[in-house]
């Protein structure tokens, strides 16, 4: 497989529908930014939670999963499993944000996921971003919906096993579910590095991208 670097990555906008979420899906691809660019500057939106434990949780776990980032993180309060309804809301929020950062790299949900406020923010990605590289990441879940990523992150496993590390310690409130836990989170990464030659690795899905093939180099 060939590699893709973007010529230029020095800031990340990172889109979450809950606490937790950004951490599932994209967590060990935030250690990897942040660990090659020291002051890469990562605005973080959740939709809900704000005013809770979940908030402290989030602030607290994206501070570790964004080692010496130049980090910013907005919790709002939309109610749980109810995006749908409070779609004005979310597509403000959103809104703001674009007018107040210029990010290369977005990190959201995708649009296959299964769960309404996940799917739905992802849906919002587009309608606000246009020109930038938005990748959906995946969150294991009962309903099956993991689908068929075509991008890959790979991860050494001292970043899986930090991954893993961080979201049992920084979010007791999950602890509970009994899918919650180190098998979960390595399996499928484990997985997903089968898929792209890797130990370990996050898998996204994206919409669209534009290749140059025209340049030397």
């Amino acid at each position: 497989m060939t590699g893709l670097r973007p010529a230029r990555l020095d800031a990340v906008v990172a889109l979450g529908a809950h606490c937790d979420d950004l951490a599932i899906g994209a967590g060990g691809t935030l250690l990897t930014l942040c660990a090659g660019r020291p002051g890469l500057r990562v605005d973080a939106l959740v939709l809900s939670g704000g005013g809770t434990g979940r908030e402290d949780e989030e602030r607290a776990a994206l501070a570790a999963f964004c080692p010496r980032a130049d980090l910013a993180v907005t919790v709002l309060k939309l109610p749980d499993g109810r995006l749908p309804a409070h779609w004005d809301e979310a597509k403000n929020a959103l809104e703001d944000l674009r007018a107040r950062t210029a990010p290369d790299l977005i990190l959201a949900p995708w649009q296959g996921d299964a769960h309404q406020d996940h799917r739905g923010l992802a849906e919002l990605v587009p309608t606000v971003w246009r020109g930038c590289l938005a990748l959906g990441y995946e969150i294991v879940k009962w309903d099956g919906d993991l689908g068929r990523p075509s991008v890959y992150q790979p991860l050494d496993p001292e970043t899986a096993e930090a991954k893993v590390r961080l979201l049992q310690e920084h979010y007791p409130s999950q602890r509970h579910r009994p899918w919650y836990d180190r098998e979960t989170f390595l399996g499928l990464a484990r997985v997903r590095g089968v898929e792209c030659g890797a130990r370990y690795a996050e898998a996204f899905h994206t919409n669209k991208i534009v290749i140059d093939l025209a340049s030397g180099g």
